[in-house]
């Protein structure tokens, strides 16, 4: 599944690509693509035609398309404006498009733009989904049970240590809560532990308070060097706008590595399962 960085270069790339200009038409060929818009495809439809995208945000593995059909400032405080939320689930995909081009297989949702562009969002297993909300220019109101990313103003790291310290969960586990912090998944949970040498099953209460605030300084820093390299791309789901894959699969300290040497220790990684998720540690470096 995408994570932060994945979700985020997503963001970038849609927003270079389309801010400032205009739907035409919006095609939907799969209703569960947008099953969370209750209101139906036909008035999804209706209700992105003649809209502008005029920017976008991202919170977590969340992203979103800021959306105004008023020409003034007066209009839009009556009007007000709407955001084109998406999940891109398991497998979604962004794709910028010429109009023209051949339909992809999976072509779920296709955006047509008065500039003869596309944005097409292609998911092969149907995880993803789009929704129209309404929106005042924060976070939209359909992600208030999201916590906060460790990239927002509002992210409070003392306050996130202290939280994690009062719980029994297993750290792995609480990694993956996205209303803990959003964003991390397995394979940045996965790194970021291996870089505090801190062991997955350990309970968050036997977790002093620098020992948290330390391994939420290792979640920024990979999410960072991760979001550089364009995200991790293990197949072809994940792709950016382009169609290119991410890069840091190559920077993967332990995910996907069993039976390969620690780079610090040089000891065998092993892989566990832990909350059902595939977990992958140094047994020396994570004790």
């Amino acid at each position: 599944m995408p994570e932060l960085p994945e979700v985020e270069t997503v963001r970038r790339g849609v927003d270079a690509a389309f801010r400032g200009g205009r739907i035409s038409a919006v095609e939907v060929y799969h209703p569960r693509s947008v099953r969370r818009h209750v209101a139906g495809i036909e008035d999804f439809t209706a209700s992105l035609s003649g809209l502008t995208v005029t920017g976008s945000g991202r919170r977590g593995k969340f992203m979103w398309l800021e959306l105004d059909a008023a020409p003034s400032a007066a209009d839009r405080a009556r009007e007000g404006d709407r955001a084109l939320v998406c999940h891109l689930g398991m497998s979604g995909q962004f794709r910028v498009m010429d109009a023209g081009a051949e339909a992809h297989r999976h072509l779920r949702v296709r955006l047509r733009f008065d500039d003869e562009r596309e944005l097409w969002f292609v998911d092969q297993r149907t995880f993803g989904f789009l929704e129209v909300v309404d929106h005042d220019g924060t976070v939209p109101k359909t992600l208030d049970h999201i916590a906060p990313d460790v990239f927002e103003p509002e992210f409070d790291a003392e306050r996130c240590a202290a939280r994690l310290r009062s719980r029994r969960i297993e750290v792995k586990k609480a990694l993956l809560d996205q209303g803990w912090i959003s964003g991390v998944g397995n394979i940045y949970a996965d790194e970021a532990l291996w870089r505090a040498g801190i062991h997955g099953r350990r309970p968050g209460e036997r977790i002093s308070h620098g020992e948290a605030l330390e391994l939420i300084g290792h979640v920024r820093s990979v999410l960072e060097e991760a979001l550089d390299a364009g995200g991790t791309s293990f197949d072809p789901l994940y792709v950016q706008v382009n169609g290119e894959s991410g890069y840091f699969s190559r920077e993967l300290a332990v995910y996907g590595k069993a039976g390969q040497p620690c780079r610090t220790c040089g000891a065998a990684i092993r892989r566990e399962v832990i909350g059902g998720r595939s977990s992958h540690y140094c047994p020396d470096c994570q004790r």
